[in-house]
């Protein structure tokens, strides 16, 4: 009976960990539910694009002034917001639009693909790059979707 307990115990700690520590997807969810905001995905992938632009502006400055320690620590802070951001992006597009809004039957399906994909580029390339060009081809590349998710007018 101990033995019984003690599994159940060492199985619950482990399941625990697992579950806590199991990456989370940043879209919506994938039940479906049902509930859509595409505008709103499209405004937070905005959002996140004048961050990474913001990102970029801040890491040029920081790196063309006076290296101190808090400059260091801030120009990093700032590469690891870019990254964090780009990667929203990609997540909203692959968790969220493709897998649930783009759909193989519609008409216009290749348009709308390589359009998504062409998301998912702009963002890896921003992570890889601190040109501001970049940065602003994510912003631009998001906008070329934004037509697809009209405000819905209640």
């Amino acid at each position: 009976m101990k033995t019984i307990q003690a599994l159940t115990i060492a199985f619950a700690i482990t399941a625990g960990t697992i579950l806590s520590t199991a990456p989370t997807a940043m879209a919506h969810c994938q039940v479906p539910c049902g509930i859509y905001d595409d505008p709103a995905r499209v405004a937070s992938m905005l959002e996140d694009a004048a961050t990474v632009e913001k990102a970029c502006a801040q890491i040029a400055e920081l790196a063309a002034g006076e290296q101190t320690p808090q400059s260091i620590n801030q120009l990093n802070r700032w590469v690891a917001n870019k990254e964090s951001h780009s990667q929203k992006v990609i997540s909203t597009i692959a968790d969220y639009f493709l897998t649930q809004r783009v759909k193989p039957d519609a008409a216009d399906y290749a348009d709308r693909l390589q359009k998504h994909h062409a998301i998912i580029l702009a963002a890896m390339k921003a992570k890889q790059s601190a040109a501001p060009e970049d940065a602003a081809a994510l912003t631009a590349a998001i906008k070329g979707i934004a037509a697809y998710y009209p405000a819905h007018k209640h």
